[in-house]
């Protein structure tokens, strides 16, 4: 038999005239259905919507004599309170120094309390989330700890360790590539939480591991996925984490410049990436223009994901931050861009490195900023 290969795009194979069976399309078809999965999908469109939006003056009232620093994290709870984790109440020298703080404000902005005042835990503030039944989850990049707190505000869980202060060997952790194996239970520069409607809890961990830990609702330890890397499955910096309401999970690979997707049993889905060029005139939070070796470096690549956060049900959408250009992104949960806004300054409505987003509806925003020292809640006029 005399056959004739036709090139197919959508199989990237071939197709054999008249001996093309059932059976070798099914086999191409899985291939490519495999490698599109694999591939990144890239979130770029030839003109991107600019989405308008106002930002609140002043959201959050502090009291005399109480000041933020770095606010590194923004959640809020069921109520409409909303919970700032800084880096203020600066304690000890000035290299090393304990720099955690957690504040807790009603839904008009008005100061409740400070929670954890003077915490074992506290060193160096990361992010902080909270669940479905108002627990309040710090994640604590400098003592390596994960801490529960109920919504009445006392210690509930604690999650990995901090170094004894009486050890000889007491130090900051080095940052070898790659890492030392990762070890149960214990943290690395851990980064954020999220959870699914069972209550099982995923922590990304972090600037030296590189993984994925998930854990139940009495906190057994369960399982960790990921190792250092850049293909699927692997990490480098998993900075942000967030489920959508299947259970799906959504991590930022930072120094990746992705965005990847799992399910609760950490078998990998899609990935996708943000890829907008950078307007004219465009300045950086602080310091230079990121150089090809820093935006090769993946933390400040356009795009890159600093923050996400996913909106509630039942129109689920992703928001995604970056550092450089210092824009907001909005998505679908497959990666399609659906508009952006926002650029770095120190004005409102301009942003200096978003560390931590939280998406309370589709159009409201809050937003954690290391730079600026504040919180803005964005209103989005979509």
């Amino acid at each position: 038999m005399n056959l004739q290969s036709l090139s197919c795009s959508c199989c990237s194979g071939l197709l054999l005239r008249g001996a093309f069976s059932r059976r070798h399309f099914l086999a191409a078809a899985g291939a490519t259905a495999a490698t599109l999965a694999l591939r990144p999908r890239s979130a770029a469109a030839q003109a991107v919507p600019l989405i308008p939006y106002d930002s609140v003056p002043t959201p959050l009232h502090l009291p005399d004599n109480l000041y933020f620093g770095e606010v590194s994290g923004v959640a809020l709870n069921s109520k409409g309170h909303v919970f700032a984790l800084s880096r203020g109440n600066t304690t000890g020298p000035a290299y090393g120094a304990a720099a955690t703080q957690l504040l807790e404000f009603d839904a008009r902005g008005r100061f409740i309390r400070e929670i954890g005042h003077n915490l074992y835990a506290w060193a160096f503030a990361h992010t902080v989330k909270v669940d479905r039944h108002d627990n309040v989850w710090v994640t604590d990049k400098g003592s390596d700890m994960v801490i529960k707190f109920t919504p009445e505000g006392r210690v509930d869980m604690v999650f990995g360790r901090k170094q004894e202060a009486s050890d000889e060997s007491t130090a900051p952790l080095k940052h070898p590539n790659p890492p030392l194996p990762p070890e149960d239970g214990r943290f690395r520069q851990v980064t954020d939480v999220t959870w699914d409607a069972a209550d099982n809890t995923y922590i990304s961990d972090g600037y030296i591991n590189s993984r994925v830990a998930k854990v139940d609702k009495n906190g057994n330890w369960l399982k960790s996925w990921g190792e250092r890397g850049k293909g699927p499955g692997q990490f480098n910096t998993p900075h942000s984490i967030a489920a959508d309401a299947k259970g799906n999970i959504y991590v930022a690979d930072r120094a990746n410049r992705r965005i990847q997707v799992f399910d609760g049993e950490g078998s990998f889905q899609r990935q996708f990436t943000i890829d907008v060029p950078v307007p004219s005139g465009a300045r950086p939070a602080i310091g230079n223009i990121p150089n090809e070796a820093q935006i090769a470096g993946g933390t400040f690549a356009p795009g890159s994901p600093w923050a996400i956060c996913i909106s509630p049900p039942p129109n689920q959408v992703l928001y995604s931050s970056d550092a450089w250009p210092g824009r907001i992104y909005k998505l679908t949960l497959d990666g399609k861009l659906l508009g952006m806004l926002g650029q770095s300054g120190k004005q409102l409505k301009q942003f200096g490195w978003i560390h931590e987003m939280a998406c309370p509806s589709e159009n409201v925003l809050y937003v954690a900023e290391l730079l600026n020292w504040r919180v803005q809640k964005l209103m989005l006029h979509a």
